[in-house]
């Protein structure tokens, strides 16, 4: 979403507008209340009415900045800084994501967020956040910086939303907006698309993550050495799903059966078996790793070489 929608839309629980980048113990707070909440923007240059008033940015604003976050947070927090324009002015956008590693500290103090307020939390329940179990930030939750919705593939969206309301009955309009439709997948938080929605309807996933790709090879033999085909598959993980199975299709066994006056091909693997396990292969994989998923086809059978999926990159 742009600076002008997030701006239209006001100060919220996840959006806080901050006058000037010299409010740095306000911007700190604000910060700290994020971490230990569930993240959020905040947009400097903006007042709290939403008048844009813009900021100077000089050569090195943007790393001044994230230096003093990073020497005044406890555990250091790396904000993901940008400048946006709106109203023909300057204004810095300051996001956070919701941290793993609970409190933070701004300057001796953690604060939390409170609907439009940020307020200093108390030892007991600084004492509470430390001790719960709460599950980690999964990668594909996080924020895709970067990423907008020029980047997501609408045909793909519309593509989903009519297969989920005819075999998941899913209670939406056909002409649901796309930014409303992924906000209804849980693919936007903070106003900002996640990983997930790039992988899952990007243009071109690869662009932001250069690992989402998918290795199938037929090899001559039992072992991994001289291979009679080999394909690299990109795109998002439905397309990936489709043409691994096509490869695979391409080079196992089929039979004919009889079945009364029926011809019924028969495979080496059940076609549902194998497209559950590409399926797996792709969504349980770690995309935080470098690591590629290798499928590989021998004479002796199928394999699958899968990156251990981790939960707390």
């Amino acid at each position: 979403m742009d600076a002008t929608e997030m701006i239209r839309r006001g100060e919220s629980e996840n959006l806080e507008f901050k006058e000037s980048l010299s409010l740095r113990d306000e911007i700190g707070k604000a910060i700290s209340a994020f971490s230990n909440t569930n993240g959020g923007v905040i947009l400097v240059g903006v007042t709290d009415v939403g008048s844009v008033i813009g900021v100077d940015i000089g050569s090195n604003t943007i790393e001044n900045e994230a230096g003093y976050i990073k020497r005044h947070t406890d555990p250091p927090i790396f904000p993901f800084i940008k400048v946006l324009e709106a109203d023909g002015k300057n204004i810095v956008a300051i996001e956070v994501e919701e941290s793993s590693d609970k409190p933070v500290f701004f300057k001796k103090y953690a604060h939390k967020r409170v609907g439009k307020s940020n307020q200093r939390m108390s030892s007991s329940e600084m004492r509470r956040l430390a001790h719960e179990d709460k599950p980690k930030l999964l990668w594909d939750g996080k924020i895709c910086n970067d990423a907008g919705l020029e980047d997501i593939d609408e045909k793909k969206v519309r593509w989903f939303l009519e297969k989920a309301r005819f075999e998941r009955r899913l209670e939406v309009s056909y002409d649901t907006s796309v930014i409303d439709a992924l906000e209804r997948l849980n693919l936007i938080k903070n106003n900002n698309l996640t990983n997930a929605a790039i992988l899952l309807f990007g243009k071109r996933p690869q662009k932001f993550f250069l690992q989402s790709k998918l290795r199938c090879a037929r090899y001559k033999g039992t072992t991994p050495v001289d291979f009679i085909d080999l394909r690299v598959i990109e795109g998002t993980i439905v397309d990936q799903v489709e043409d691994a199975e096509k490869f695979i299709l391409s080079h196992i066994k089929k039979a004919a059966k009889i079945v009364g006056f029926k011809r019924l091909e028969v495979l080496e693997y059940p076609l549902n078996a194998l497209r559950e396990a590409i399926v797996n292969a792709i969504c349980h994989r770690d995309y935080a790793s470098s690591s590629d998923i290798t499928i590989g086809i021998f004479d002796a059978g199928s394999r699958y070489q899968i990156p251990e999926r981790c939960q707390n990159p």
